[in-house]
């Protein structure tokens, strides 16, 4: 058995970080580096790639809506051709702060949005495809089913799952709005029983109880969670124990 574990981190906001990225490097096999759009900077990204070098952890733009005011958690309507610049400048951004890029995951609500707004999803996707082009290689991108999927494939990009241990999921399949009950996930044991029956069973519980089936490649834990490093160390010692190998797929 294996799965991929990643974690979105380098999130700095006004130069002081929102994880413990140090911690959570050494446990996770791929990072969402933020490059400009809700969080991050030239430095920041400069040390998120120097430490993934040093743990040997896949290197993943998180692109966002252009809103740092909310970090990149509010859905935003910008016109496609001013998304797809805002999104291609962050992933030059990590390019040029020395990232071996591997694939990329849109960040917040420009992550939920391309589940099926199909605009913003071509707008992210040729951005994305428009990188590839240029380093020789499809970058895969990283996310929940819907629209972006489609529009990736359509483009010759790879769609690689992942499901998320600490957000709470609906019976559809999307996640719970953050502010709503059962959002947010801090328990450690909670975190990596789910890890666990997502890798031997891929299913999931959702907040009303019922299991829905998940066929996920990569597993996420949010760095900036307060019990985030405690989580992430509890699911990849559970996984660790269980004999799968924790692998980034890139």
């Amino acid at each position: 058995m294996r799965v991929d574990l990643n974690a979105d981190l380098g999130e700095t906001v006004d130069g002081m970080p929102t994880a413990d990225d140090e911690a959570m490097f050494a446990v996770i096999s791929s990072a969402n580096v933020a490059c400009g759009g809700h969080a991050g900077d030239p430095a920041s990204m400069r040390e998120a790639v120097a430490r993934a070098a040093r743990f040997d952890v896949a290197v993943g733009a998180h692109p966002s809506y252009d809103d740092r005011a909310n970090f990149g958690r509010l859905r935003r309507h910008p016109a496609a051709a001013d998304l797809r610049e805002s999104v291609a400048a962050q992933l030059d951004a990590l390019v040029a702060a020395g990232a071996d890029l591997r694939y990329v995951k849109p960040h917040g609500a420009l992550y939920h949005a391309v589940r099926d707004d199909a605009e913003h999803a071509r707008a992210v996707v040729e951005a994305v495809a428009d990188l590839s082009s240029r380093l020789g290689r499809a970058l895969p991108v990283l996310g929940l089913p819907g629209v972006v999927a489609d529009v990736a494939a359509s483009a010759g990009l790879p769609f690689v799952h992942e499901a998320f241990l600490d957000r709470g999921y609906t019976i559809a399949g999307g996640l719970v709005p953050r502010g709503e009950p059962g959002a947010l996930i801090d328990d450690p044991a909670q975190v990596a029983e789910r890890a666990l029956r997502l890798v031997r069973d891929g299913d999931v519980e959702t907040v009303s109880g019922t299991r829905i089936a998940v066929d996920a490649a990569s597993l996420c834990l949010h760095g900036d969670t307060p019990s985030a490093v405690s989580m992430a160390r509890a699911v990849r010692a559970a996984l660790d124990d269980a004999g799968v190998e924790v692998h980034a797929p890139w």
